[in-house]
């Protein structure tokens, strides 16, 4: 699988630095954010990102604020949440928006590293069967 492109959303500096290195040693390309809006300006220039790792539990924009938002932006970008006991609710409320799975903290770093794989080939296969619907309706105009 081609590196995977992952944006890293949390409010909590030095967990965002350390899982960064752990992530990029693991081969990711990773992008991060500490604030939803940051998320969805980071987002706006960056259109490759294909897997967001976000935080439930963030100051003023919550993680599922900012979930409903990148959904309908952006619904092919898959969304892994983390989540803390005291959040595990939202988190199901994040499932039922279109988030892809969700993590308990501190989560495993391999853990992670497998959800979003499943993830990034969930959107990568969405991806492939809308180009292919293209080209089919491409070539049947044409007849």
């Amino acid at each position: 699988m081609a590196m995977v492109k992952v944006m890293l959303v949390d409010d909590e500096v030095p967990f965002v630095e350390t899982m960064t290195k752990r992530l990029t040693k693991r081969d990711l390309d990773v992008t991060t954010a500490f604030s939803g809006k940051e998320a969805l300006n980071a987002l706006a220039g960056n259109q490759a990102v294909e897997v967001v790792i976000l935080d439930v539990k963030m100051p003023g924009m919550d993680g599922i604020d900012t979930l409903r938002e990148i959904k309908r932006l952006y619904p092919l970008v898959e969304i892994v949440m983390l989540t803390g006991h005291a959040t595990v609710e939202s988190a199901i409320e994040g499932m039922k928006l279109g988030a892809f799975d969700y993590l308990m903290k501190p989560c495993d770093v391999d853990m992670l590293l497998g959800k979003v794989q499943e993830a990034a080939a969930k959107k990568r296969q969405h991806e492939d069967k809308i180009l292919e619907a293209r080209l089919k309706e491409i070539t049947t105009r044409r007849g």
